[in-house]
């Protein structure tokens, strides 16, 4: 898009940037006629919306050519290698209804399950089986390969079924009797076990989302002067209480994940993922998500393929009971569910090029025009939406932005909805609004992802070390961008009381203290005290959601605050701070209420077991009176003294990095003699630079912790992640989630170094904490925390 906004004239771009909501069609109609009259901007729109342009149409070319490569692999027994091409082949071969060659797509179905078979994907075999007989309910090698991969799972029941419709279709004596054969020998398992198996319906029930079973708070929208429109209960709401679910309004999968992740519940794919019936961008976990996405059946439904004469004569009765996973549902939708994707696709691939926040912009500009032809046609098609946009507060880049990704949108909206959707600069406008939005409104969605063992700590192996240590971690990962009807209504707090988590695509949102009624209910957007200081937080917040935050945490200075990012005063028994020089000026702040005289300042004292430590660390701010100067850059906050902040900061940059160096070098077969007296070294220099409470010097303790656990220095492992946990207890407010994760590192680490009790206590500590802030689904999350617990008990016992 920069050649676009390179077009721009500047005396249009001045008035781009001196536009408001009130006057936005004006700057939208003089840049929709000065861009419609552009050669290049034509050029791109030609790009981005025409079929035959497209590198994401299906190209039955593409497919037979992968599937000629995938038989090739699969005849030289490279099973994993020829799984690859078939599903390559499976995402290139068209598949919608009007253009599928049923012979092929079932046929890519069936040699995927042979691929997946030979592989012992078992579970993954049948499913790929499933869609060919309902693509294709007379393909003899589809119920053979299910009979097969049934018997393999000793389902004996349904193999057996399988293979007799298989041999009932079957016109060639000699398979026949090969069939016949594979059958006698499961009438003889079943006998010899005399069970009957569960069935095997390939679908994927253990990921249900459990919303449908849950009841949260009905809540009311307030409005404050402060902070305007919020949300509130009228009774008191206890600790660790569900608050709210909601499935969003509309979703985009972020682009790093396009190819691992489903790209509706934007779970992980597995081995047989499908593809999107018309194009070949976005992948699906299951035919569920593939149906909810592109709002069509997909195939897991019967199709009109009927068996010929003399065949197994309840054929589409043994469908419907044994082939279908359609029926399991990952996540709960509405009734009135819009297909998300649907006017993205026809071969066109500007879903793929433009960001996802615009894509995401995109989709819900699309519901809102399917619920107007829906529900009336009496207002304009945006009306639906109800969302605060700070346009006016932009900057002039971002306004010229949402201005030239309205006009493109608009002309790709407009190729898919035609005269539903107004080609007009009244069009433009609103998209504008709607850009705006998403920047204020969206939520990042964010799962947890679990390491264990080498994943966690990074794969070494000590010759000197034979023990089989179990180590986890845990890492959040932001996979998706969404906007939620009401759970953008919640507001932010750097300190909040609510604690938002997701389940597939469902936000859910638990409170993690007592909230008094009628009291607002608050999430933290992102920044929250003890992760950045006060001015990175209000810096952040101003420039994603385009406000100034005045929540309690930001009206005071913590003792984080002071100390996160703090310096230690030269002073050797001197607990005091050296601030930064840009921190420094904060405290001079006009704004900041007078309090205690001398410097315009209030102190939060939020935790009583720091009312000493503030004192110690920044005293000079709590007299009534006192030397002025002695507040000043390099000054310690304590005691005066002075420090040169500039060969403090490239002396604990050089030390840190040394810590980073020396941890990088493990990924080495051996280990110097040197490396323990090194790294402990290092970690002692930066903490003669920084302050005892500093979040660097944490973060250092945490990664010399690391390095020992990966050279099996368990015990040293121990005292530094505990070193560093107090640290983060004096910067986060108590139970707080990043506790819970940091305990859970250290009972892994206990249990290394046979300190069970120790494990035992950690492990509690982490239920306690991690329980307030996901109740029912803490398992869920964090499924390795009862293997933990486990072995604490076992080994305590």
């Amino acid at each position: 898009m920069e050649r676009l906004k390179s077009l721009i004239p500047d005396d249009l771009k001045r008035m781009i940037g001196e536009s408001t909501p009130e006057n936005l069609t004006i700057s939208s109609s003089l840049i929709l006629d000065f861009l419609r009259s552009s050669p290049q901007f034509q050029q791109v729109i030609r790009e981005l919306t025409d079929p035959e342009l497209a590198l994401c149409r299906k190209n039955k070319e593409a497919a037979l050519d992968s599937k000629q490569k995938g038989n090739e692999c699969f005849t030289e027994g490279q099973y994993a290698k020829a799984l690859t091409f078939y599903s390559q082949a499976l995402r290139y071969a068209p598949a919608s209804s009007s253009e599928m060659d049923a012979n092929l797509v079932a046929t890519l179905y069936v040699n995927r399950a042979s691929a997946m078979h030979n592989l012992g994907l078992l579970k993954e075999c049948v499913r790929d089986c499933n869609r060919a007989i309902a693509i294709f309910p007379t393909y003899v090698k589809a119920w053979y390969r299910r009979g097969k991969a049934n018997a393999s799972l000793k389902n004996y029941e349904y193999a057996k079924h399988d293979l007799e419709v298989a041999s009932s279709l079957e016109e060639n004596l000699f398979r026949k009797n090969q069939i016949q054969g594979e059958l006698g020998i499961v009438l003889k398992e079943s006998d010899k076990l005399n069970v009957t198996a569960m069935a095997n319906n390939g679908g994927k029930n253990e990921n249900v989302d459990s919303s449908a079973q849950l009841q949260s708070l009905s809540l009311q929208c307030v409005s404050t002067p402060d902070k305007g429109r919020g949300l509130t209960f009228g009774n008191d709401i206890p600790p660790a209480s569900l608050v709210h679910h909601e499935q969003p309004l509309a979703a985009i999968l972020l682009k790093a994940y396009r190819e691992t992740r489903c790209h509706f519940c934007f779970e992980g794919v597995p081995t047989d993922l499908l593809f999107c019936p018309s194009c070949t961008i976005p992948v699906y976990c299951s035919n569920c998500c593939l149906e909810q996405a592109v709002g069509e059946e997909s195939s897991s439904k019967v199709d009109n393929h009927y068996p010929k004469k003399n065949v197994y004569v309840n054929l589409e009765k043994s469908m419907d009971r044994f082939s279908s996973d359609a029926r399991s549902i990952r996540v709960n939708m509405p009734n009135n569910h819009i297909p998300e994707h649907r006017h993205e696709c026809g071969g066109l691939h500007w879903s793929a090029v433009l960001p996802p926040d615009i894509v995401l912009a995109a989709r819900i500009i699309a519901i809102s025009v399917e619920k107007w032809k829906a529900f009336g046609r009496n207002s304009s098609p945006l009306d639906y939406l109800d969302f605060v946009h700070h346009y006016a507060q932009n900057s002039i880049i971002t306004k010229l932005e949402s201005h030239v990704y309205a006009v493109v949108l608009l002309h790709c909206l407009h190729h898919f909805y035609n005269s539903d959707f107004p080609f007009s600069a009244a069009s433009v406008a609103q998209l504008v609004l709607v850009i705006s939005q998403v920047k204020v409104n969206s939520m990042a969605v964010v799962h947890m992802r679990s390491l264990c063992g080498d994943e966690a700590l990074g794969k070494f192996t000590n010759a000197s070390t034979s023990k089989n240590y179990i180590t986890q971690s845990t890492e959040q990962v932001r996979v998706a961008q969404a906007i939620y009807t009401k759970g953008s209504l919640f507001n932010h707090s750097c300190q909040p009381n609510s604690h938002a988590y997701f389940i597939s695509r469902t936000l859910f949102v638990h409170s993690i203290e007592l909230v008094p009624a009628w009291s607002p209910l608050e999430l933290s957007y992102g920044p929250q005290v003890g992760q950045l200081d006060l001015q990175d937080r209000q810096k952040l917040l101003e420039e994603q959601y385009s406000f100034q935050c005045q929540c309690f945490s930001c009206s005071t200075v913590s003792l984080s605050d002071l100390v996160i990012n703090a310096f230690r005063c030269i002073q050797p028994h001197c607990l005091g701070v050296v601030l930064e020089a840009a921190y420094d000026k904060l405290l001079e702040d006009k704004s900041l209420q007078v309090s205690n005289g001398l410097c315009n300042f209030k102190i939060s004292l939020r935790l009583p077991s720091h009312e000493k430590e503030v004192y110690s660390v920044a005293r000079m701010l709590l007299r009534e009176r006192g030397t002025k100067s002695h507040i000043a850059v390099g000054r310690c906050l304590s005691c005066g003294s002075y420090r040169n902040l500039k060969d403090l900061s490239a002396a604990s940059k050089s030390y840190a990095a040394k810590i980073q160096r020396l941890k990088d070098s493990l990924d080495s077969d051996e280990v110097p003699d040197s490396f323990v007296p090194d790294m402990l070294n290092s970690l002692v220099q930066l903490r003669s630079v920084r302050h005892p409470y500093s979040k660097i010097v944490a973060e250092a303790e945490d990664n010399v912790a690391e390095a020992f656990v990966r050279i099996g220095e368990f015990k040293l492992a121990e005292e530094h992640c505990i070193a560093s946990i107090k640290i983060l207890e004096k910067l986060y407010p108590p139970n707080h989630v990043v506790m819970g994760h940091e305990l859970m590192k250290l009972a892994s680490v206990q249990l290394c170094s046979d300190d069970y009790s120790g494990a035992s206590i950690s492990v509690e500590q982490v239920e306690a904490i991690l329980s307030l802030h996901y109740g029912c689904h803490l398992d869920r999350i964090f499924p390795h925390l009862k293997l933990l617990k486990r072995e604490a008990e076992r080994s305590a016992s």
